[in-house]
């Protein structure tokens, strides 16, 4: 091959390479939700009146919180998860706030502070005994979940008036992840 017809051929490989790279960027960002859809799925997860007001926020791809929109009331919502199987819309109220951290870092919530979360679009299906699941096995107990509320942070003789066996009636209160630091009550509001 002459040195023209490998220069042609570089050039035709590298804009094919270039093409594709283009496109899938541009495949990449039509399926990223915009601002205001992911806060339109963040409203969803609680009552109108609760969702207009609170501070949106969204998870970044390192695990960061940004901030979409600056709320009025004490409650802060984060859209569905796209990665999950199901709607996983959630809103809490300020005394949830170390709960959700510690959920999300693998640690304890401080003690003594009870508070409200809302799913009211449903929960993503998860293990009833392993906060950590990322599928369902044999051993973890998989479960289903529709529109809900969430008491967190209740000392543990709260909890003990609810059922906490590994496979509850998700249509009644039950607490899920019994036994673990971020033990919570389940309710339907169906």
């Amino acid at each position: 091959m002459n040195s023209k017809n490998v220069v042609i051929s570089l050039v035709a490989g590298a804009t094919l390479v270039g093409a594709t790279f283009i496109a899938q960027a541009a495949d990449d960002a039509a399926a990223m939700p915009t601002d205001e859809q992911l806060i339109a799925s963040a409203m969803s997860a609680a009552p109108p009146a609760i969702g207009k007001a609170a501070t949106i926020v969204a998870m970044t791809a390192d695990g960061q919180m940004r901030t979409l929109r600056e709320g009025t009331n004490p409650f802060t919502c984060m859209p569905d998860t796209p990665e999950t199987p199901g709607p996983d819309p959630m809103c809490w109220d300020r005394n949830s706030d170390g709960w959700v951290q510690a959920f999300m870092h693998h640690g304890t919530p401080p003690a003594g502070k009870v508070g409200l979360m809302y799913m009211l679009a449903g929960g993503t299906d998860a293990s009833n005994t392993d906060p950590y699941a990322t599928a369902p096995a044999a051993d973890n107990h998989w479960i289903k979940t529709g529109p809900h509320i969430m008491i967190v942070g209740a000392d543990a003789a709260f909890y003990d008036q609810y059922p906490k066996g590994a496979d509850p009636d998700t249509s009644v209160p039950y607490v899920m992840w019994a036994g673990t630091p971020i033990q919570h009550l389940m309710a339907p509001v169906n």
